[in-house]
């Protein structure tokens, strides 16, 4: 008799350490589960990104450089050659376009990194200058006559302009500066004392940095002016 009591009360008691035994395993299985749904959750956010950061972003299509200063402030845009000084490189234009697999850009939220031997400058768009932007260009006349001397001046060493090349859905405004697919648009830099480097761009210069976007991979600067500025040529193809 007293060896099956003995024997019951030991069966009683396997049960509730195998009762708990399965609870402290459905509650390690959940927490586990979880756990796993977070880790799939967060590589794929990470992958997602990573993409983002790799096929997205700006790619910088050209730069074109243009010597020489205003020498009359009232003369029209069209006559911008015949009315200035020749000089060094004052003025740069920056083509970019966004990369195959990028989503949409705010130039607005864009930097551009520019570096010589001496001195390195940080540029924003200037938004809240109207004359800085323009939404149309004449192809029959020079990019960089578009703006008029006034609206140079006031690109500082600090800012940049922009000048719409190539914009089928109208995303490109002055205080919504988006880039699509597709879209094309010239970032101007001045280049001269007071402005960006302070003081105009010699021959035999190397120039180099970023146009850095929000988020994806940020185009690359990097070119050498020429040996010589030529007296019969005011425009130069840099990169």
């Amino acid at each position: 008799m007293l060896k099956r009591k003995d024997v019951g009360s030991l069966g009683i008691d396997a049960m509730i350490i195998f009762i708990a035994m399965i609870l402290v395993a459905g509650v390690a299985a959940t927490v586990f589960i979880k756990s796993a749904g977070q880790f799939e959750l967060q590589s794929m956010k990470t992958a997602y990104d990573t993409m983002r950061e790799v096929s997205g972003g700006l790619e910088v299509v050209n730069i074109e450089g243009r010597l020489g200063t205003f020498d009359n402030t009232s003369a029209p845009r069209v006559e911008w050659t015949t009315n200035m000084t020749k000089g060094n490189l004052s003025y740069l234009a920056i083509i970019v376009q966004t990369r195959p697999g990028s989503g949409s850009i705010d130039l607005n939220n864009t930097f551009v990194l520019l570096s010589n031997e001496d001195t390195k400058a940080l540029l924003r768009y200037r938004y809240n200058e109207s004359s800085v932007f323009r939404n149309k260009v004449d192809t029959t006349r020079d990019i960089f006559a578009v703006l008029n001397n006034s609206a140079w001046n006031i690109l500082d060493g600090g800012s940049f302009g922009i000048i719409v090349l190539q914009d089928e859905d109208g995303s490109l405004k002055q205080y919504t500066p988006v880039l699509n697919r597709g879209d094309k648009a010239a970032l101007l830099v001045r280049c001269n004392a007071s402005a960006t480097f302070d003081g105009m761009i010699p021959p035999r210069a190397n120039v180099w940095g970023q146009v850095k976007p929000e988020s994806g991979s940020p185009g690359v600067i990097s070119f050498t002016t020429p040996m010589s500025y030529p007296v019969a040529s005011f425009v130069f193809d840099l990169q």
